[in-house]
């Protein structure tokens, strides 16, 4: 279903309009780039995204800006894509860029993990999102990962017809800043990716202050999910030492287009797998909402070497904490308390009812293992040393109830929490009405006094059910300990099993 390729960017690209008061050519180096960076300025004086809304120093890091500037090449492949997604593409033809790069970056480089996390950022709302950073800054800042959001994409720079929210794109927001960018269509996004991994690589002087890299970590949710997806199947084999490792998060049963108008349309079959040959690891989160809204459920494929495959009960595509929590949450406990207290009294509308869901939206634990499974892909690029294999979500045959549910409806199987091992409420990423396309945004529904009161007949036994549950995720390596501290304070700060 293409239209649900939009994902959170659809939320956010909302909280925009309320906050917003070198080639690889034939025969070249993998590894090449003609591309220069040049500092951004003026306009109205600050990089545009949406994304988080504190102030970066009160956590230690700093945010630059730069305009990237190019030659990119499109893509070909002489013969039909294919599932299995063992590809061999070639360069086409080329076209200059300017683009824009975003750091955020430690201020202290004792801080620095030495991993930069570079994201696509997501344009499915018409403007630059940045989710991966939203749903997981608090383990990023508290590891010390530096982030590069690259504007990847036309829509971004320049908008386009199926904008939720018009002129939101970089030209039309800030044209002082950013009228100097040229994009010349998304057939060359993927080689202006590559171009922004090697500058991270190499340009680390001028991008990241100094900071030297020794990870170099590609990412992309929802949209560029299925961008990343033809981007590994396509372009990693010929531009290998780019990329260390890749995460994708929320994609679907196939990849975005190779080529698109105006050059010759290049589609991906579907389903598309990762394919099995690389060199490098591969880790891929996803929701329930994934597996049957977007459809990943016919394109999944069993862990290997390379590839892990992380599915998580009670989770939807965007929840509480993208939608609510995430944009203010600076790493203080408050946030997990408000995040918790959320399943207990779940929001429907967002943004003074601009968006209006036809019930309450999920609450679930995606950010804490989103969280972990970064951290994960991590270790495995640094160590070696993989991922846990985790168990998949059960799923029935039926279209019409697609998940085996327990006694409380939620779903069995799958990466566990205490958010769906201890609930106080039914979680799903399913079962959602209601406009701008709140289908992706999943239900909650809490469990009325008499059924928490079976549960739990005291605040302690819930607790107890709670932390043990806790404790069983951080040892199954999904949930990272700091959290486990203040999601279970959340807990015993709750009302939960006291009345």
């Amino acid at each position: 279903m293409r239209s649900s390729r939009v994902g959170l960017a659809i939320a956010t690209s909302v909280m925009a309009v309320v906050l917003a008061t070198s080639v690889v050519g034939a025969g070249g180096a993998s590894t090449a780039s003609d591309a220069t960076l040049q500092p951004a300025s003026g306009g109205k004086g600050t990089p545009f995204i949406a994304g988080t809304t504190f102030d970066l120093a009160s956590v230690g890091y700093q945010q630059s800006e730069y305009l990237f500037s190019g030659t990119a090449s499109a893509y070909t492949s002489a013969k039909p894509l294919t599932s299995d997604g063992k590809w061999s593409v070639t360069p086409a033809s080329t076209a200059p860029f300017t683009t824009r790069l975003l750091v955020y970056r430690p201020v202290n480089p004792k801080h620095f993990n030495g991993t930069v996390v570079v994201e696509w950022n997501n344009v499915s709302g018409g403007l630059d999102t940045a989710p991966i950073w939203l749903v997981a800054h608090d383990e990023l800042i508290r590891e010390g990962y530096a982030w590069v959001g690259v504007t990847t994409q036309k829509v971004g720079v320049e908008g386009g017809t199926k904008a939720v929210v018009p002129n939101l794109d970089l030209k039309h927001f800030d044209p002082a800043r950013y009228g100097t960018l040229v994009h010349p269509g998304d057939s060359y996004s993927y080689d202006m990716y590559r171009q922004a991994g090697v500058a991270v690589r190499h340009d680390v002087a001028t991008l990241l202050g100094g900071l030297k890299p020794k990870h170099v970590l590609a990412a992309g949710e929802s949209q560029s999910a299925f961008r990343m997806t033809t981007y590994i199947d396509a372009i990693e084999p010929i531009s290998k030492g780019v990329y260390d490792g890749y995460f994708v998060y929320s994609r679907g049963g196939d990849g975005a287009a190779l080529s698109q108008s105006p050059q010759p349309d290049i589609a991906t079959p579907n389903p598309t797998f990762i394919r099995t040959d690389l060199t490098v690891p591969v880790m891929t989160f996803t929701t329930e909402t994934d597996l049957v809204k977007l459809g990943y459920l016919g394109a999944r494929q069993p862990d290997t070497k390379r590839f892990r495959n992380w599915e998580v009960a009670g989770t939807a595509h965007a929840d509480s904490y993208t939608l609510v929590v995430g944009m203010t949450d600076s790493g203080k406990p408050e946030s997990d308390v408000q995040l918790f207290q959320t399943m207990l009294d779940p929001p429907i509308g967002l943004y003074n009812d601009i968006i209006k869901c036809g019930s309450a939206f999920n609450t679930g634990p995606m950010t804490y293992v989103l969280r972990a499974s970064i951290d994960a892909l991590d270790t495995w690029v640094a160590t070696g040393t993989p991922p846990p294999k985790t168990p998949r979500l059960q799923t029935t045959g039926d279209t019409t109830a697609p998940f085996a549910l327990d006694a409380n409806g939620n779903v069995k199987g799958g990466i566990r929490t205490p958010q769906v091992d201890a609930p106080v409420a039914t979680l799903s990423g399913l079962g959602q009405t209601g406009s701008n396309f709140c289908t992706i945004f999943g239900t909650t529904k809490p469990f009325d006094a008499a059924k928490l009161t079976a549960l739990y007949p005291s605040h302690a036994a819930f607790v107890k059910a709670w932390n043990a549950a806790t404790r069983r995720a951080v040892k199954a390596g999904v949930v990272v300990a700091a959290d486990a501290k203040d999601i279970d304070a959340a807990a015993e700060q709750s009302t939960v099993g006291t009345r």
